[in-house]
């Protein structure tokens, strides 16, 4: 009864620190250093992310926010982890190796920390839509659905060239590579190097990322209005005479 009280201040805590993280949204902020306190959110696109502040602001303002945004969503996933082990020492639940605990706090700070960036408490619950900062996460927390993700938006933006259609496609597809490296590779093989699996962390993992892509995709919904309209800009590479 004590060790689930414990995992659950732990992952609360956890979820808490990771959302206030992700919360301090490094756009708006570098937006008004870099452009005489302008809102982001008021120019070009009014997404809150690097890629328009590159094109509303300048590259020395987006370089920044993609350090800055990476960094807190490696940080998360880092403390998230970090809360976990320090727990294992004193928790143990039956089934559950400390491994898999461990990555438990591990997803629920990266899906915190997203939903901080997405809807942040600092700024009017008025965000960005995540994909950096997730794709931050998801490398810390399974770098084979990492590469897997960047290999589908890459694949998608060559063939499109739609920033957009290659994002929400990605974001897609982590649900998908969870499921299959958490379930078919690691739980079926017994091969994670976190230790045995559960069905249980299985099941939990690929909810969690079910809900972060759900989530990614929702707020890529003005996008995939203009996908179907066919009025979404491509990405074009303007030839010299």
């Amino acid at each position: 009864m004590f060790d689930l009280l414990n995992v659950l201040l732990y992952g609360v805590l956890t979820g808490v620190i990771a959302y206030l993280l992700g919360s301090i949204s490094f756009s708006i902020i570098f937006t008004k250093l870099f452009s005489h306190k302008q809102d982001i959110r008021t120019m070009g696109s009014g997404n809150a992310g690097a890629t328009n502040v590159l094109r509303s602001v300048g590259p020395k303002a987006a370089i920044c926010t993609f350090i800055f945004d990476f960094a807190k969503g490696i940080l998360s996933v880092f403390i998230g982890r970090q809360l976990f082990a320090y727990m294992t020492t004193f928790t143990s639940i039956e089934g559950i190796g400390s491994g898999e605990l461990i990555q438990y706090g591990a997803y629920i700070a990266g899906f915190c920390c997203a939903m901080g960036h997405i809807f942040p408490i600092f700024f009017g619950f008025k965000g960005g839509k995540g994909v950096l900062t997730s794709w931050a996460i998801i490398a810390l927390i399974d770098w084979r659905a990492f590469v897997m993700v960047i290999v589908v938006f890459i694949i998608v933006f060559l063939f499109s060239r739609i920033v957009s259609l290659a994002s929400i496609c990605a974001a897609a597809s982590f649900p998908v590579f969870t499921l299959i490296f958490n379930y078919f590779v690691d739980y079926q093989n017994q091969s994670s190097a976190a230790g045995p699996t559960s069905m249980l962390y299985v099941v939990s993992t690929v909810i969690i990322a079910l809900l972060q892509a759900g989530i990614l995709i929702y707020k890529h919904r003005s996008n995939i209005q203009r996908l179907l309209a066919g009025e979404e800009k491509k990405i074009t590479v303007k030839k010299k005479n």
